[in-house]
């Protein structure tokens, strides 16, 4: 498995991008880490002190989601508020989903979800302030650790906060792990 972590350069929430990372790779999951810039990720603990410096594989606008079987997209408020905006970012939610995907999302990562239009009639959560978000855009917000809705044509799971990143993780991981099984069986067939 191939898996694309979507983020800024600055203000991403350092447990929801390092902790579903290593959970990925423990799992035997090649990752990589898109950033705006093609330039190191400053993380940050709760919105307010520095954490740890995260390199970045490639910039954005240089990866293709044909090249990866799932995206990871980690909150932070800073992160997640520039992140919604980012074209590339955009373009790069909507083809995972087009494409039949896993999307996955943490915290304020969902308000990237809102403005791709991938949340629309699908059930989700995030942190509880992006809830009317979430309902204006079409979604139904969900008060729960991890939500995996499959209704909507790719996979898409969410949780609320970094407290929620074990069961996050462990969702992330079933996921994929079922995915992977289903494409080996098909490929015995």
């Amino acid at each position: 498995m191939h898996v694309l972590v979507l983020t800024t350069n600055y203000g991403v929430e350092q447990d929801e991008l390092t902790r579903p990372m290593a959970a990925l790779r423990e799992a035997g999951a090649e990752v990589v880490v898109a950033a705006q810039r093609a330039a190191p990720v400053l993380t940050l603990v709760s919105d307010r002190r520095p954490g740890t410096v995260v390199g970045a594989d490639a910039a954005m606008g240089d990866v293709m989601a044909q090249e990866f079987d799932a995206v990871v997209v980690p909150g932070g408020t800073l992160n997640a508020d520039r992140l919604r905006t980012d074209r590339d970012a955009q373009r790069l939610v909507g083809a995972f989903a087009k494409a039949g995907k896993p999307v996955a999302s943490i915290c304020h990562g969902p308000w990237l979800l809102v403005n791709s239009e991938v949340a629309r009639g699908r059930e989700l959560t995030s942190y509880p302030s992006l809830r009317t978000d979430i309902e204006n855009g079409g979604g139904t917000w969900r008060d729960e650790q991890v939500v995996v809705d499959t209704s909507g044509g790719f996979p898409l799971i969410t949780s609320r906060r970094p407290g929620d990143l074990d069961a996050f993780n462990e969702a992330l991981v079933r996921t994929l792990d079922s995915r992977l099984t289903a494409t080996r069986e098909r490929a015995q067939s």
